[in-house]
């Protein structure tokens, strides 16, 4: 299934994006996709729907981000191995785990805004994994039967306030819009294997990141293996599980965003975002 959100921020729908491509309004079944509205048991109701007697949603305008809020909105760093190589940076031996602040999320349409004082503002391409059920010391054999879905995610990022202002990265994860999510959430059913999928993001029209999630140092398996040994993951939860190379930051000479750069983000199977930089009122 391909889920989704569409209508005015603060108000949207839910809806499912059906056989020919049309989008399907699921209101009458659904109250909204977030938490326990995506684990197993709610995905499950949502198939037994007859989804040809929903109504179609002819012209859904804005579509939002594919959930509608998050328990927790997890990162895993530096986890494609050409990416380490261009910051300078050694592999990592372990996953290196961190959070955005939920506040971050946003529509895979809507302006990204560019916060006061910034001045390295960078894109990341991510494979975005969402939780179905609770995962607490799982083994990485069975780790990928705790995914719900899928999604493309942008995690928007400002490197000075991450890495030169001290303290943890997460406040250079955490503006208003820095989390992109969506268009869909694509059911785990429908995506296979997750170590297969090419991703990419295009600036201005210049494809910046192309890469597979097959150079990922660590897999979804052993990302949501590892952070279960730590933590219980909940329903609704989601991980953004790291970024290939071609980041601003690791250009040569450094690249970062300004108001009216469009970024084109894609992950294959899971849908494509546009998003247009802005500065901050």
């Amino acid at each position: 299934m391909k889920l989704l959100r569409y209508g005015p921020q603060g108000q949207e729908k839910p809806a499912i994006l059906d056989a020919e491509g049309q989008v399907r309004d699921l209101s009458s079944h659904v109250t909204d996709f977030a938490g326990k509205a995506v684990s197993f048991e709610a995905l499950d109701a949502i198939r037994k729907i007859d989804i040809s007697i929903l109504p179609v949603v002819a012209n859904p305008g804005r579509i939002g981000a594919c959930l509608a809020s998050v328990p927790n909105f997890y990162c895993i760093g530096l986890n494609y191995a050409k990416h380490a190589a261009e910051t300078g940076a050694e592999p990592p031996k372990e996953p290196i785990i961190f959070s955005k602040a939920t506040s971050s999320l946003s529509g895979p349409f809507d302006p990204v805004v560019i916060p006061r004082n910034s001045v390295k503002a960078d894109w990341e391409v991510e494979l975005g994994v969402v939780i179905g059920r609770e995962a607490l010391y799982v083994s990485e054999a069975d780790a990928l039967s705790y995914v719900a879905g899928y999604c493309t995610i942008n995690d928007v990022s400002e490197r000075e306030f991450q890495i030169e202002r001290g303290g943890q990265w997460m406040k250079g994860k955490s503006a208003p819009t820095f989390g992109p999510t969506g268009p869909y959430l694509v059911t785990a059913d429908e995506v296979g294997d997750p170590q297969k999928l090419g991703l990419n993001l295009s600036l201005n029209g210049e494809v910046v990141q192309d890469s597979n999630t097959d150079d990922m140092i660590f897999g979804v398996a052993k990302i949501i293996s590892y952070m279960s040994q730590f933590m219980k993951l909940v329903p609704g939860d989601i991980i953004a599980t790291g970024t290939p190379s071609g980041v601003g930051m690791g250009m040569k000479p450094q690249r970062f965003l300004k108001p009216g750069d469009v970024m084109e983000i894609e992950v294959e199977g899971l849908g494509a975002q546009k998003q247009t930089a802005e500065a901050a009122g």
